[in-house]
């Protein structure tokens, strides 16, 4: 059966979708190897500096400094895997890549790029002047969504 314009396709067909799970399965391998070396990485630092007691003001800062970013940077890797875990759920029930603004496919390419989102272009563009005052005003510059979106320059 052929596509027309009377006819919009409201899925991605069960091969696309098994596409996009590989990927997906990708991704979170590689997150989760991430997130290890990352907890890897504060675990070391507080032993450290549980055993360095005693060092000047300067170093104790700036390894809490550390500690404490390195923390957030885990925090938001748990959220994009999360993110993830959440796409293979809507890959199951093949809801994956409907927009949950507009109900309508998300670009395939976008899919690619960040597998995890949920809302096409035309949603985000649409909510994009609502976030950039509210990012300005509460001096966060965090997205709702964490989404690998590339910059243009």
């Amino acid at each position: 059966m052929r596509l027309n314009s009377e006819h919009m396709k409201t899925r991605y067909s069960d091969e696309e979708l098994a596409e996009f799970k590989t990927l997906i399965d990708s991704k979170i391998e590689a997150a989760k190897q991430e997130l290890a070396e990352t907890e890897q990485q504060t675990m070391e630092m507080r032993e450290n500096m549980s055993d360095e007691q005693g060092g000047d003001w300067f170093d104790d800062s700036s390894i809490h400094t550390e500690i404490e970013f390195l923390s957030k940077m885990a925090e938001r890797q748990r959220q994009h895997l999360q993110g993830l875990e959440m796409a293979l759920v809507r890959i199951k029930n093949k809801s994956f890549g409907i927009c949950t603004v507009t109900g309508e496919l998300i670009d395939k390419q976008r899919l690619l790029l960040v597998p995890h989102t949920t809302k096409s272009v035309k949603a985000k563009e649409n909510e994009a002047p609502a976030h950039t005052n509210e990012n300005r005003n509460s001096g966060s510059f965090e997205d709702e969504e964490t989404e690998e979106v590339p910059v243009e320059e």
